[in-house]
């Protein structure tokens, strides 16, 4: 959440912009909110790839079995893009909440 209020801080100037244009709240709240949840979904991804290669060390390491079930992958993956999701909202709110004319005279 943190990192996505930074973005919409640093991004003020933008969001005015794209709502003088035309942007409904809509448009800012979806964009913020995809941007959540892709990020963390590209963080579940590295995450699934760094365990099974962890996996894989211990197999041919340590001869062990060892795999990881679709199943928990999978449920991996939606966990993340749903803690985008739920902490997204937030900070996707306040973006489009803005006043394109404040948000044009953010510096």
């Amino acid at each position: 959440m943190n990192i996505m209020l930074v973005s919409v801080t640093e991004r003020t100037r933008e969001i005015g912009i794209r709502k003088a244009i035309g942007a409904k709240s809509g448009d800012i709240t979806w964009q913020f909110l995809l941007e959540a949840m892709v990020l963390t979904g590209v963080g579940g991804v590295l995450a699934l790839v760094l365990v099974n290669g962890l996996v894989v060390l211990v197999r041919v390491g340590l001869k062990w079995p060892g795999s990881v079930p679709v199943w928990a992958a999978l449920t991996g993956i939606v966990v993340s893009v749903s803690v985008g999701l739920v902490f997204g909202v937030w900070p996707a709110m306040k973006a489009a909440k803005l006043d394109p004319v404040e948000a044009l005279r953010y510096e």
